[in-house]
């Protein structure tokens, strides 16, 4: 039997039309006026496949006749119907359930597009853990997993929000793959055969930042000798990702407010304006409310940037996770360093599900590659173990090791040196001053190995200022 579609417009010429496109396509067709009408006909069955709801209606309009579906028929399965002007309204459906969105004016083949894809979609996104997962290839820059509800809530919502040209905001902690669901949603947009670009907020001063992102003209500072086009310039028609958003100088966050305002900037020393079309994501680790509370962050910034929030949970509340993940770094990692895959034993595995990860998929990934270089997993198991070693302890001895030995001695060493300017921070609670001062370097240093290891501070956080 073909599918049923039940139109909810209130302007009849609109309604017969979308009758006559999805009749023509071998859909089942039935119409409604109101929001009233649609919850009849969901209310005395029988409960139509789709659901096409118009956003702007008289008396309840969609968002209200959407939440009570929804509440009727949780399973529903709705498709908004807006103008090109609601993004808003639309950003606001799907968080309420909507499961996609068409604009008008459309295609007609963009409609049964639409609602032939709306259909192959899950009837539930509170899938059991046991179901099959989602491990998608993200070209030469990861790949995304999703074998939990959360992370397959996750996907979902990168689904839904990669279709509307709005910004996202993506939290979470240090290490949890918000970059990773930044590409996914640029692969699953309309811009995926264009750009992504990302750019490091915390790597970078303010002044090199600012030429970075915005571009400069000859003689705007000491050295430009030509004009640099910027990221923004660079990435036109594509997506960026502000990554450690939070870090970004407040002088720099007016002028990115403009971008996302107007899609109009200036060259650093220049006076034209230039116009882009650049979809822009954001990521941060930080407590966003204490950093508004601090000043460092912009209110007006935040609210423009979180037309859609992703939350990212960390790895230890996505446990059945981590065996799909530690096969596939072990994939990746072997063929990157030209190495035969080495076996992951079921007490391997168990460890590291019992293990808590407080540095998440990085932590992960960083373990893989010491498994991989030392070539056995008891020297492993031991740093899982907290009874025998600290969380990310490296082992001194790695007798009868393959390959270059420089170069293990140097990989050991940065991992070493890593792990002790983090530790060296959190007992410091981030004061980087007084870390460098206990470890006997420069300041400058520091920052330096900072930005050289990508050492991120936790989240949630207390935020200190920079001594």
């Amino acid at each position: 039997m073909n599918a049923t579609v039940l139109v909810v417009d209130d302007e009849p010429s609109m309604a017969a039309y979308v009758r006559t496109v999805l009749e023509l396509n071998s859909f089942q067709v039935e119409t409604a006026a109101n929001g009233g009408e649609a919850l009849d006909a969901v209310g005395r069955g029988p409960v139509p496949d789709v659901v096409l709801l118009d956003l702007v209606m008289p008396e309840m309009d969609g968002l209200q006749t959407l939440q009570r579906l929804r509440l009727l028929k949780p399973e529903l399965k709705v498709v908004m119907l807006s103008c090109i002007s609601s993004t808003p309204k639309v950003v606001e459906a799907i968080r309420l359930g909507a499961r996609d969105y068409i604009t008008k004016p459309f295609q007609e083949a963009e409609l049964a597009a639409v609602i032939r894809r709306c259909l192959q979609q899950p009837d539930s996104g509170d899938a059991p853990v046991d179901a099959v997962a989602y491990e998608e290839e993200l070209d030469n820059h990861g790949f995304f997993v999703a074998a939990s509800p959360a992370m397959k809530k996750v996907r979902a919502q990168a689904a839904q929000v990669a279709k509307i040209n709005v910004p996202v905001l993506m939290l979470g902690e240090s290490g949890v793959g918000k970059e990773v669901v930044a590409r996914l949603i640029h692969k699953l947009s309309p811009r995926a055969h264009r750009t992504f670009l990302k750019v490091n907020c915390a790597a970078l001063p303010a002044e090199l930042l600012e030429s970075e992102l915005f571009g400069y003209e000859p003689g705007a500072f000491t050295g430009a000798n030509r004009a640099k086009p910027g990221k923004f310039e660079l990435c036109n028609h594509g997506t960026i990702l502000l990554d450690e958003i939070g870090e970004m100088p407040t002088s720099l966050q007016a002028k990115l407010l403009q971008v996302l305002q107007d899609q109009q900037f200036s060259r650093l020393g220049g006076r034209s304006t230039i116009t882009v079309d650049v979809r822009i994501l954001a990521a941060t680790n930080i407590n966003i409310q204490q950093a508004i509370a601090s000043k460092q962050l912009r209110e007006d910034l935040y609210y423009r940037l979180n037309a859609f929030t992703v939350n990212l949970p960390p790895l230890r509340e996505r446990r059945e996770e981590i065996p799909l993940l530690l096969k596939h770094f072990m994939r990746t990692l072997a063929d990157r360093y030209a190495r035969p895959p080495l076996p992951l034993s079921p007490a391997f595995l168990e460890a590291c599900t019992r293990y808590h990860w407080p540095g998440n998929l990085r932590e992960l990934e960083n373990l893989v590659k010491r498994y991989l270089i030392l070539g056995d997993d008891t020297l492993i198991l031991s740093e899982l173990d907290p009874a025998t070693a600290l969380p990310g302890s490296l082992p001194t001895e790695a007798p009868g090791v393959p390959g270059d030995l420089k170069s293990l001695v140097r990989g050991l060493k940065d991992e070493a040196e890593m792990d002790a300017i983090r530790k060296m921070l959190e007992q410091t609670r981030w004061n980087r001053k007084e870390a460098a001062r206990r470890l006997n370097i420069s300041y400058k240093a520091l920052l330096y190995k900072i930005r050289q290891y990508g050492i991120e501070q936790p989240f949630p956080t207390l935020l200190r200022p920079v001594a």
